[in-house]
């Protein structure tokens, strides 16, 4: 995010922070949190650890959104909300339901 100028993060985090209470008030914000660092570690099956994997282009990930909605169109919908809050484009990608773990979430 190094394309956005020191004095303008004040505007980019209130801006930001509105549009997560606008999806909480619309019930659809799950969970979301900026990277402190583009560093990742690997944990292979046997326990190993390496560093990696390493970004090979200058796009990074500098955080993530998740949201609960019905349809892809909604998720574009609040990716571009999103998108014009932390002047960043977004990335949309579905997530694979799990029925099980649903239901234990929901039981509290």
């Amino acid at each position: 995010m190094d394309h956005i100028p020191d004095e303008d993060w004040a505007d980019v985090g209130e801006a930001s922070h509105a549009v997560v209470r606008e999806a909480h008030l619309a019930g659809v914000w799950v969970f979301g949190a900026g990277l402190e660092r583009q560093r990742a570690s690997v944990v292979a099956p046997d326990g190993t650890v390496t560093d990696g994997p390493y970004p090979e282009t200058r796009e990074v990930i500098g955080g993530f959104s998740i949201v609960d909605v019905a349809s892809r169109e909604e998720a574009l919908a609040w990716a571009a909300k999103i998108a014009v809050a932390c002047r960043c484009t977004q990335e949309v990608r579905e997530l694979m339901p799990d029925a099980e773990q649903d239901a234990m979430l929901r039981s509290g």
